[in-house]
């Protein structure tokens, strides 16, 4: 019996060193195993990081009773992060994983990982072990890889709020109209005429002009008319007349109030109606008179001023009438004085809202805080067109742009849901939507600009934020089209255009150091060293926190070593 346990003993101990010897030669050999890895450098796309892996293991190298578990994973500063394990094996083992043959195989393999700021300079390992039968040994660990182009995360992500405008006009017109009445057949002007509430208005009106410097005298037109009844040579020479007794008052109106006329020839501008078929069939249009339908048939069937009067007197009872309540108003002179309101210049309104901002008018407080760049003083303004004029939709929605600038979500939101409650508009649903962005509430950010579709090209702006953050790079630049923004040169980049990326930064005239690093970046792509050393210069000169970023960024892989380009970044 102890024989045979010897034996027994002994034989087991043989295959296992067979075994381990087997297997012994996957670990000499593993560097014979090729591995290749899309995309090389890892990307970063909507906060993930995908890898997928070709494996190909050649001829002879895979023992037909091994099994083998391999584990990518990604190597960084103070970490790592595993990826999921694949396991694979021999020909002659009947477990149920991908069969590599003896003759050679490969393996296709896909993860993804979600990203973190501490795998910006990183790079995929693989590590596994290799077992055949109770022997097992690790398998050296390789590096496949390098990550991760990080580029998409400098993505704009402030949203662009929209406002609403004024309806601030520094020059208003205004007008006063008033009318003399006439005596048939006769012109003169009535002294009973001049104490009408309408001329006494217009006297008034008038000589605001010579004190009020805000008011400006701009015509005065004079029209006068005869009614439809009568020889028409007389009526042409009565309305000619009134028209000249009207002009006459207005003019000694203006020598008494002391208003300068202007020497301008169209000042005054005159015009007289012999006979006013049109005012006849307004009024009786809008009279109780008997038979008036008749009347205005006779006037669609006539144009001829005589025969339209001979048969309206033919209808005896109507015309009697008419006499009374009709032509007596068609007996006139209408005149209309023209003048411009000059309202406050910008430096009278900027004045106005440090020392007397209570006098302003709403469109002259939506309009006066569009002329401060502070926006603190801003916002102070729309705050009192808020409080002042609290139906005011506009106002409320603009508190809460200004909000937004100052990076104040809470109080930009509760100004914009005041907005709501006025009126419902896509400019406060796409507001809305910036305040979202702002919290990180990126569902319901889309959702919301969504639905503010059309409200301005704001709206596809933020859509195209999202749409860079989600890594749908063509989505974003179909919201983006042919506009200028950093976001926009982004995508350029994003979808394989470096040289249309960095043309647009150039001639966006923007300063900021943000727009010199994706120069950098666009040019460190391109293989033009000059000038991503020039932009990545002025990039640090104005910003240095963008060396220790630079360094860590796998777009200037190729330059690491360089000496200029640790110069720049140190």
């Amino acid at each position: 019996m102890k024989k045979v346990i010897i034996f027994s003993l002994f034989a087991a101990a043989v295959l296992l060193l067979t075994n381990c010897g087997s297997v012994k030669k996957m670990v000499d050999n593993a560097n014979l195993v090729k591995y290749t890895v899309t995309p090389d450098p890892l990307q970063t796309h909507g906060g993930k990081v995908a890898v997928a892996i070709e494996v190909k293991y050649p001829a002879k190298y895979f023992n037909k009773k091994a099994i083998v578990h391999a584990t990518p994973y990604l190597k960084y500063e103070n970490g790592q992060t595993d990826l999921r394990t694949e396991t694979v094996q021999g020909e002659s083992v009947t477990e149920n994983f991908k069969v590599i043959s003896y003759t050679g195989g490969t393996l296709s393999y896909s993860d993804t990982a979600t990203y973190a700021p501490e795998m910006m300079r990183s790079e995929l390992w693989v590590r596994g072990d290799a077992s055949v039968g109770k022997a097992k040994v690790n398998l050296p660990a390789q590096k496949i890889a390098d990550g991760i182009v990080t580029t998409p995360l400098l993505v704009c992500k402030e949203g662009k709020p929209i406002m609403f405008n004024d309806n601030f006009k520094r020059i208003l017109p205004d007008s006063y109209q008033a009318d003399i009445n006439y005596v048939i057949n006769r012109s003169e002007v009535r002294p009973s005429e001049l104490k009408q509430d309408d001329i006494v208005g217009m006297k008034d009106f008038i000589g605001k002009t010579a004190t009020d410097e805000r008011i400006k005298l701009k015509d005065i037109s004079v029209s006068a008319y005869a009614s439809p009844d009568g020889p028409v040579p007389l009526n042409t020479k009565l309305s000619g007349d009134r028209e000249g007794t009207a002009t006459d008052f207005v003019k000694k109106t203006l020598k008494n109030t002391k208003v300068n006329v202007p020497a301008d020839k169209e000042f005054f501008k005159l015009m007289a109606t012999p006979e006013d078929w049109d005012g006849f069939k307004r009024l009786m249009e809008n009279s109780t008179i008997k038979d008036k339908d008749l009347i205005l048939r006779v006037l669609a069937m006539y144009s001829d001023p005589d025969v339209r009067e001979k048969e309206i007197r033919n209808i005896s009872a109507a015309f009697e009438q008419i006499k009374t309540d009709i032509l007596p108003q068609l007996r006139r002179s209408k005149m209309q004085v023209n003048v411009e309101k000059v309202g406050y210049s910008d430096e009278e309104l900027k004045q106005l809202v440090s020392t007397n901002i209570d006098v302003l008018n709403l469109e002259e407080l939506l309009y006066a805080a569009t002329l401060f760049e502070d926006l603190n003083t801003k916002l102070t303004v729309y705050e009192k067109a808020a409080a002042k004029f609290p139906q005011c939709v506009r106002a409320a929605n603009n508190v809460g742009y200004v909000q937004v600038l100052l990076g104040n979500a809470d109080a930009a939101k509760t100004a914009f849901e005041k907005a709501k409650a006025l009126k419902e508009a896509n400019i406060i649903t796409n507001n809305l939507g910036v305040v979202a962005l702002m919290k990180g509430d990126y569902k319901k950010a889309e959702e919301l600009f969504t639905a503010a579709l059309g409200a301005g090209d704001e709206v596809n702006y933020n859509l195209g934020i999202l749409k860079i953050m989600q890594g749908d790079y063509e989505a974003a630049q179909n919201y983006y089209g042919n506009s200028a923004s950093f976001n926009s040169a982004l995508v350029k980049l994003l979808n394989g255009n470096p040289t249309a990326c960095y043309e647009m930064l150039r001639d966006l005239k923007d300063e900021c150091a943000k727009v010199y690093y994706l120069m950098a970046v666009s040019m460190a792509r391109q293989g033009d060293a000059e000038r991503m050393y020039n932009a990545l210069s002025t990039c640090v000169a104005k910003d240095a926190s963008w060396k220790k970023y630079a360094v860590k960024d796998i777009e200037f892989f190729k330059y690491w070593e360089e000496p200029t380009f640790k110069d720049t970044v140190k």
